[in-house]
């Protein structure tokens, strides 16, 4: 059985890609931020054997390590990494720092913390991006956090596929779209597509392998490639 660790499974694309990975039989870590959200909760009732609920803040060094402790009591193999949480926040320069410890240094602490685990299985890791931190395509004259956040993310995805692609790691980098999400702590009822809908095609980029594993692209969730 595939093994997966998914941040920001609470809800939103993290809990539609946990639902999706079980229901095609893969083993699911969903990483809870949120245990007063009670739908992982109706998730592990519906797949008993195939979904473990494990506390992770990913802004937290220590929350992460536990994590990893936790799945490394389980299992010796993790062959997926999907980091997905994510959020958006302005104003003060507190608020910015918390977009920052999410968003970028979040999935930079899980790869380094799920390495040793994941050297024997499929190797995969996937970042979920967005067209906000692409510098040639910006157009946007607010949410500064959310997109700086997201543009030193998609150099940390670029600086780890420089340094584990030789070690036959493979990198998946996802834009969902304007997804009607919980980004900002209530699901917007603005956006193209449903958590659903983006939680999809991400399942398929990041399940099915690619004959240019050498290339890193950004994809999004009508299959097509971004500049990041």
């Amino acid at each position: 059985m595939r093994k997966v660790l998914i941040t920001g499974a609470d809800r939103g694309v993290g809990y539609a890609l946990a639902e999706l990975f079980a229901i095609n039989g893969w083993k699911v870590f969903a990483g809870q931020f949120m245990p007063e959200w009670k739908q992982l909760e109706g998730l592990k009732k519906r797949f008993p054997d195939f979904l473990e609920l494990l506390p992770l803040d990913v802004s937290s060094h220590e929350s992460v390590e536990q994590a990893i402790h936790l799945i490394s009591k389980k299992t010796d193999i993790l062959d997926m990494l999907v980091n997905v949480a994510g959020i958006s926040q302005s104003g003060s320069r507190d608020a910015m720092l918390a977009v920052f410890r999410v968003n970028t240094i979040g999935p930079i602490q899980m790869v380094e913390a799920a390495l040793p685990l994941m050297k024997s299985g499929m190797k995969r890791i996937c970042i979920v991006s967005s067209e906000a931190g692409s510098i040639s395509v910006a157009h946007r004259k607010e949410c500064s956090a959310y997109c700086m956040s997201k543009t030193a993310l998609n150099m940390a995805a670029r600086l780890m596929f420089n340094q584990l692609q030789k070690e036959g790691y493979t990198f998946r980098l996802y834009h969902p779209g304007w997804v009607r999400s919980y980004m900002q702590g209530a699901k917007s009822a603005n956006g193209y597509f449903e958590p659903e809908d983006a939680a999809i095609t991400a399942y398929k980029q990041f399940t099915t392998d690619r004959t240019w594993e050498d290339t890193l692209v950004m994809t999004d969730a009508l299959d097509m490639t971004w500049p990041f």
